[in-house]
């Protein structure tokens, strides 16, 4: 049986609910599973709007515009490797993965785009955060991408969240 995860989620935008945090921690916990994060560990979450992660972005990444979603490692993993159970902090016994950062803006915006429900968008992106928390990219549109997208895809089929 795995241990339990901590996911505290935070919200500084209307409309995000119970619900839309049960349906972020859901998506963090079955991204963690398919991917073996069978160990306690914690993932931080802020849901917010696009002037904030705006400002972010421009000063971690000096990318000036708004995106939907940004990740912060704790650890610079590659695709299939794992914390280990000793990186635990000893005080809280839960291995820190790293934040995310969501704006419900683009949240609401892309899913408009791409024809599908904010459920779904919102599940997508975390999913895709957790994978770049555990050292999945898509800089390259090769096989790094082609990865990473199928992690995404079998994770969001088992959510039952499909396109």
């Amino acid at each position: 049986m795995a241990k339990r995860h901590y996911i505290p989620v935070t919200a500084d935008v209307p409309g995000v609910n119970e619900r839309t945090c049960a349906l972020i921690r859901k998506a963090i916990r079955a991204a963690l599973a398919a991917e073996g994060v069978d160990f306690p560990c914690e993932v931080d979450v802020r849901v917010t709007n696009d002037a904030e992660i705006h400002a972010v972005n421009l000063e971690t990444r000096q990318v000036d515009r708004p995106t939907d979603v940004l990740s912060f490692p704790a650890r610079d993993l590659t695709p299939g490797e794992l914390p280990e159970e000793e990186d635990a902090d000893p005080a809280t016994g839960l291995a820190p993965l790293g934040d995310m950062m969501i704006s419900m803006e683009r949240v609401r915006a892309q899913a408009k785009e791409y024809g599908h429900s904010n459920r779904r968008e919102l599940a997508y992106l975390v999913v895709h955060s957790v994978l770049h928390l555990l050292g999945y990219d898509h800089l390259d549109e090769g096989p790094q991408k082609a990865r990473m997208r199928a992690r995404e895809d079998a994770i969001m089929a088992e959510l039952g969240i499909e396109r």
